[in-house]
C-alpha cells in the first residue's frame, strides 16, 4: 500500500496543504508544534477512524475556522482510490472515490498504515488499558466488523453496569432485565474473544521474529491473551457458554461491587520476555525493543492478510532509539512506505529520503 498524498484545509494549525508522498522514506522535518504531527495524525485517521490525540473531533477544527476537511489519495492492490471526511458544524462527511459512506465502520480497512508514537513507549509498562487499545486500533483494521462489535459490547456493558450501581445502592432492579444485557454481553464477548485470540496468535508469531532479531538471538518474546475463559475453548458455542456462565455466577458479586468485574473490558495482552514479565521485570532497553517488534509485527500481520504492507508512520519516536535499533527499522522498513517526523536532519537515516520541510503548517518538499 502507497500514500500518494495528502491534503488538508482548516485542520488543527494547517490552512491549506497537499503534501504528495514518495515510495520509500520521507521526512517531515521542523521545530516543534510547527505541524508535522498534525500531518500524521490527519493520515492515521482514515486507519483508526478517528484521531490518536483526543476523542472529540471538533478539537481538529484549527482556530478560526468553522470546520475542516482532509483526505488521502492511496494505492493497492486494487489501483487508486481516494478518501475524504469534513467536519463543519455537527454535519460530519465521510467518502471514498467520491461516494458518501455512511458511518466510519465502512471508512476502516480501505487505508491500513502502522503509527509508532511516543505514548507507545508505555505498552509494556503501561495499564491494561492501553494495550487493550493498542489491540482494538490493530485488530480493527484487519476485521472492520471488529469495531461494531465492539461499539455494541460497550453499549450493553454501560446498561449492565447502571443496573449493578442501582443494586449496589439497594434499589430494585429487575433480575430478568439484568439477564438480559448479560446474555447480550456475552454474545459479543464471545465476538471479541474470537477475534483478539486469532489476531494475538499472528501477532506474537512476528513479534517473536523481530526480538529475537534485534537481540542478537538473546530475548524471546512470547504473547498471549488474558481473559476471563478458558484459553483452550476454542468453538463459538463453548465460548458463549462460558460467558453466559461467567456473568451469572458473579451477579451477586457484581452487583455488590456496583459494576462489572468480568468480560473483555478487563483483558489483558501479556507480554514476557524468556519467560518472565515484562511489565514488571523489564529494562528499558527491553521495553523499547518489545514495543518496537509490536509495531513490526502489526505491519507483518497485515501483510500477511492482505498481501502488501501498511504506510508505517513514525512520528518522532526515531529519537528515541539508540542507533541499534533505529539501523534495524531502518532495515526492516527498506522497500516499504514510511512517513516520519523528525526535529533533526537525515542524519540518523539511511538510504534515499524525500524530505519535507515543515513551519506553520506549510510544507514544502526539500531537496538537500
Amino acid at each position: 500500500m502507497k500514500l500518494i498524498r495528502f491534503s488538508a484545509e482548516g485542520f488543527r494549525n494547517i490552512d491549506s496543504c497537499d503534501i504528495r508522498f514518495s515510495d520509500g522514506a520521507n521526512l517531515l522535518v521542523g521545530g516543534n508544534a510547527e505541524g508535522k504531527t498534525n500531518a500524521v495524525e490527519g493520515i492515521y485517521l482514515f486507519s483508526r477512524g478517528r484521531s490518536f490525540r483526543t476523542a472529540d473531533d471538533k478539537e481538529l477544527v484549527g482556530f478560526g475556522k468553522e470546520g475542516f476537511r482532509i483526505s488521502i489519495e492511496y494505492e493497492d492492490g486494487d489501483g487508486v482510490s481516494t478518501l475524504e471526511y469534513a467536519l463543519f458544524g455537527r454535519s460530519r462527511q465521510r467518502k471514498k472515490n467520491g461516494y458518501k459512506l455512511s458511518g466510519v465502520s465502512e471508512m476502516l480497512g480501505s487505508f491500513r498504515s502502522v503509527l509508532f508514537f511516543p505514548d507507545d513507549l508505555r505498552l509494556v509498562k503501561g495499564e491494561p488499558e492501553e494495550r487493550r487499545s493498542f489491540l482494538n486500533v490493530a485488530i480493527a483494521q484487519c476485521f472492520p466488523a471488529y469495531l461494531s462489535d465492539y461499539k455494541r459490547f460497550k453499549e450493553a456493558l454501560e446498561n449492565r453496569n447502571a443496573l449493578l450501581k442501582a443494586a449496589s445502592k439497594g434499589q430494585y432492579v429487575d433480575r430478568a432485565e439484568l439477564q438480559s444485557w448479560s446474555d447480550v454481553m456475552a454474545e459479543y464477548s464471545k465476538d471479541i474473544y474470537i477475534a483478539r485470540k486469532k489476531y494475538i496468535s499472528m501477532l506474537g508469531v512476528y513479534a517473536r521474529q523481530h526480538a529475537l532479531s534485534l537481540s542478537g538471538g538473546r530475548e524471546e518474546l512470547t504473547l498471549s491473551h488474558k481473559c476471563d475463559i478458558p484459553l483452550e475453548i476454542s468453538d463459538a458455542d463453548g465460548i458463549l457458554s462460558e460467558y453466559k456462565r461467567v456473568y451469572s455466577e458473579n451477579a451477586e458479586r457484581e452487583m455488590a461491587a456496583g459494576t462489572s468485574l468480568y468480560g473483555p473490558q478487563r483483558d489483558d495482552l501479556v507480554i514476557t520476555i524468556n519467560g518472565t514479565l515484562a511489565k514488571s521485570f523489564a529494562s528499558q532497553g527491553q521495553q523499547r525493543s518489545a514495543v518496537l517488534s509490536l509495531k513490526l509485527a502489526e505491519g507483518g500481520v497485515i501483510k500477511e492478510l492482505f498481501g502488501e504492507y501498511p504506510v508505517f508512520l513514525f512520528d518522532d519516536v526515531l529519537s528515541e532509539l539508540d542507533d541499534e535499533r533505529r539501523e534495524y527499522v531502518a532495515g526492516k522498513i527498506e522497500g516499504m512506505q514510511t512517513v516520519i517526523t523528525s526535529c533533526e536532519g537525515t542524519e540518523r537515516l539511511s538510504g534515499d529520503v524525500s524530505v519535507i520541510e515543515v513551519k506553520g503548517g506549510k510544507y514544502v518538499p526539500s531537496h538537500r
